[in-house]
């Protein structure tokens, strides 16, 4: 996995669309409206200020497994209490590369999209494994 070509595209990203994790959220309401109680218990500004500064941490992390596996398997533990299925990673996934992909304009390439989608697979595979493993202590 190219790392710094990961957080170059985020930066540039952020760059042109400050309002990334918005947009996101945005996107993945309109694709999925069943999803939008699950966002009940925080405030939209609230929701989105903690995405982003999860997506900040793993961009920071992303060469460190163990903060890998134990922060995202946490989150993912954290997730399964809130009522997300397995599928709703691949809603998740959908969403926020598409939002990458707008706010990218011109400068997405078949190359980011690949390299989102395998780093996307990577975090939701570390939240999946938490919540899997919560699932199995709790049987």
């Amino acid at each position: 996995m190219d790392v710094h070509l990961l957080r170059a595209s985020f930066e540039l990203v952020i760059e042109r669309q400050p309002q990334l994790v918005s947009r996101f959220y945005a996107i993945l309401f309109d694709r999925y409206p069943q999803v939008r109680p699950l966002f009940g218990r925080n405030a939209q500004a609230a929701q989105e200020k903690m995405l982003t500064d999860a997506l900040v941490a793993v961009l920071d992390h992303i060469e460190d497994a163990t903060w890998f596996r134990d922060r995202l398997g946490a989150l993912g533990r954290k997730h399964a209490g809130y009522g997300v299925t397995e599928d709703m990673y691949g809603w998740v996934g959908e969403c926020l590369l598409a939002a990458l992909a707008e706010a990218a304009g011109d400068a997405w390439s078949d190359e980011l999209a690949k390299l989102w989608a395998g780093a996307y697979a990577a975090i939701a595979g570390a939240m999946l494994d938490g919540a899997r493993a919560d699932l199995a202590s709790a049987a």
